[in-house]
């Protein structure tokens, strides 16, 4: 059974089809790329696939559970978790408060636990901190646990925003332009937290990129969108020389 199968998804924003008859089946431990010029509808998808937006057609099961116009939480607890294509940390507080509200799905204490400071409140903030932790030093972020997330350099802050996707313990982790605004070396560098993080956490990841060496260098199949629809699919090396997907992608 595929981890992710996705048949016949389509949205529609008034008379505006941005979506159609949008198909994708993502097998478990799988690194799967989502590419297509600006306009195609690739965060279009992901937001379908997170529950911020609701499709108007189709469906979409996680694990063979149709999760199809599932709240955001409600299918982040299912198993899948999101980066943004615009930064969104909490920029006023520490690295390690990051991932800790990422931890939600594992840690929980009542209110007057936490109002009242009880002995379980803190167990579990010290049972939180220690995971916490545990998840930066795969990114050698541990030591960087006390700086505001705000004062992180923009690698760090990118590897900071999947430390914390990571800590909600995801079977799906879907990357939305993870190498946007970065240099060559600090692609080269995220390029290996992706390996490293899929062998480490067992996660399958999602991922939508412009960068064609990032591409090519780490999915193993890709899907093309051009006007909301597909263009292309399969194996990597095959997609990137379909003849349809270098005249209407690269451009050559």
């Amino acid at each position: 059974m595929a981890l992710l199968e996705v048949t016949n998804l389509g949205i529609s924003f008034g008379g505006l089809r941005a979506v159609d008859e949008f198909n994708l089946t993502i097998d478990e431990g799988e690194l799967y790329g989502l590419i297509g010029p600006n306009g195609a509808g690739k965060t279009t998808v992901f937001n379908m696939l997170t529950g911020i937006y609701k499709p108007t057609d189709g469906k979409i099961f996680l694990g063979g559970t149709d999760i199809t116009g599932k709240k955001t939480a409600e299918i982040n607890k299912a198993g899948i978790a999101r980066t943004f294509q615009n930064i969104r940390l909490f920029g006023d507080q520490s690295v390690l408060d990051n991932v800790k509200i990422g931890l939600h799905n594992s840690f929980e204490y009542g209110t007057a636990t936490g109002i009242f400071r009880l002995p379980k409140y803190f167990t579990v903030e010290k049972q939180m901190d220690e995971k916490a932790l545990s998840i930066l030093s795969v990114f050698n972020l541990d030591k960087d646990a006390d700086v505001l997330a705000s004062n992180l350099p923009y690698g760090k802050q990118r590897q900071l925003e999947i430390a914390r996707a990571l800590a909600t313990k995801p079977k799906l982790l879907l990357l939305d332009e993870p190498a946007a605004g970065m240099n060559p070396n600090e692609t080269k560098d995220l390029m290996d937290t992706i390996a490293l993080i899929r062998k480490e956490f067992g996660v399958t990841i999602l991922l939508i990129e412009h960068d064609m060496k990032l591409v090519s260098g780490i999915c193993e199949k890709l899907t093309v969108l051009n006007f909301g629809r597909v263009l292309s699919q399969g194996v990597t090396t095959e997609v990137l020389n379909d003849p349809e997907v270098i005249k209407a992608y690269l451009g050559e």
